[in-house]
């Protein structure tokens, strides 16, 4: 006699979906599409979201509702994307940290690679590396050669434990043999006093918070992550062209639950695409210190990428043994 096992929850309730996710694809969107912002109001990924709404409304031809969902590093808004219907009518529009959650959260209660399905990467947002404007630090190599010399004694700020500039501190630290101090911040303006002050030597924080600094000349960017140079600031070189190997960037992407139909995917992705390429979109998104990405990626290239930065955060925080609870 067999014995049926009962069916697992997510798989059950994906599979009730089927139906109606399969009747809403041919027109879809035939309802207004939320996008659930896993970042508080004023927020870069905020404010983004509300760049796009009225460009992604024509593209859909459907009202999107902006919701912020804040909590967690952004792991609150993810995991209500990852419980909702996998229909294309809620969308997460979230940040990096999400693939650096997996590898430094001991209690994450969802796996973003598995649970969730890569819509569309809309820009790129690099951390700059920055010291006080007099700081006898120039280059990244001069970080690093510190590093090397006083270890412990060299000290850097990030807005948190277990965040992508946190992981680049260690990162500089395992290149130069001594890890840093690390000195977190809950917001990245709160340790601006102490750069300048000299009480750091170093801070790796977000592009939208440092750029108006940098910009004046109130701190000196040596260099940011990711691939390629930020058009607002041409002078400033990546971590790999300043000597560090190490391309991970942050970044403002949109998922949706896995089990979503692909021609529903490839529908949000074109209107994502669209978005970002109007001129008022991109021109804001530089000014905040983002990079857009062109040209766009496919949700299939997406997904590919963001799994590559999963790896890649991962073997950061396992070398320099980070964790959170």
């Amino acid at each position: 006699m067999s014995m049926s096992m009962p069916m697992p929850r997510r798989a059950l309730a994906a599979a009730l979906a089927l139906p109606f996710a399969a009747r809403a694809q041919p027109g879809f969107p035939e309802r207004p599409v939320r996008l659930l912002v896993a970042a508080s109001a004023g927020s870069g990924g905020d404010i983004v979201a509300r760049l796009i709404a009225e460009p992604m409304r024509d593209a859909l031809g459907q009202l999107l509702v902006v919701e912020n969902r804040p909590g967690a590093s952004g792991n609150t808004g993810a995991e209500a994307v990852v419980r909702a219907a996998p229909d294309g009518y809620t969308v997460l529009l979230t940040a990096g940290a999400l693939a650096v959650s997996p590898s430094v959260l001991k209690h994450l209660s969802f796996d973003p690679v598995k649970d969730l399905t890569g819509v569309a990467v809309l820009a790129t947002v690099p951390v700059f590396v920055v010291v006080r404007p007099d700081s006898p630090l120039k280059t990244l190599a001069d970080a690093l050669a510190l590093a090397r010399a006083k270890g412990s004694g060299a000290s850097y700020a990030s807005f948190g434990i277990g965040t992508p500039p946190h992981l680049i501190g260690e990162r500089m630290g395992l290149e130069a043999g001594n890890r840093m101090t690390h000195v977190p911040y809950r917001i990245s303006s709160q340790a601006f006093p102490d750069i300048l002050s000299g009480a750091l030597d170093i801070a790796i924080l977000d592009a939208v918070a440092m750029a108006p600094h940098i910009a004046a000349g109130r701190l000196r960017a040596l260099a940011l992550n990711g691939t390629q140079r930020s058009p607002a600031f041409p002078d400033v070189p990546t971590l790999r062209e300043a000597g560090l190997a190490f391309d991970a960037v942050g970044w403002h992407g949109a998922f949706v639950p896995a089990g979503t139909p692909a021609p529903v995917v490839a529908r949000l992705n074109a209107a994502f695409a669209a978005a970002v390429a109007q001129p008022r979109v991109r021109a804001a998104i530089i000014a905040g210190g983002s990079i857009p990405i062109e040209p766009p990626l496919s949700a299939e290239q997406w997904s590919a990428r963001f799994r590559q930065e999963v790896v890649a955060w991962g073997e950061v925080a396992r070398a320099a043994h980070v964790e959170v609870e």
